[in-house]
């Protein structure tokens, strides 16, 4: 062992601060760990205006700006976790997600919740690697 720590923590300005005590992510070996994004604009804390799709669109932004943090991007996600407050929102939900995966789209699941943190529609976490 080099006594280096296998685990960083990972905090971007350009993405919303953490609403509780967790990280925005955690890098571990070559994989970074995303927490669940809502679609909070990152410069007011509150949520985008909008339809479910530009919701989608910002939960997939703050997602991109922690990876780009990591010295990642978006492109590398390996699987992303949909949490829907109404899974009636999940065709707008993949035409919005489609823009951001428009080949090799990763590994995904997508669910209906009871309820989200703030009473959001949508929640977003992810998985990327930190390999090119």
């Amino acid at each position: 062992m080099d006594g280096k720590d296998p685990l960083r923590i990972i905090e971007s300005p350009q993405a919303p601060q953490a609403i509780g005590p967790y990280s925005q992510a955690v890098a571990a070996d070559n994989l970074l760990f995303v927490s669940g994004q809502l679609p909070l604009d990152p410069l007011t804390g509150y949520f985008v205006q909008g339809d479910i799709g530009k919701q989608t669109h910002q939960c997939l932004e703050n997602i991109r700006s922690i990876a780009q943090a990591a010295g990642s991007d978006l492109d590398r996600a390996v699987k992303l976790n949909i949490y829907l407050k109404d899974i009636a929102d999940f065709k707008a939900v993949n035409e919005a997600y489609a823009q951001h995966f428009p080949q090799n789209p990763p590994a995904r699941l997508a669910i209906q919740v009871a309820a989200l943190p703030r009473d959001a529609e949508i929640e977003i976490e992810a998985i990327i690697s930190l390999s090119y």
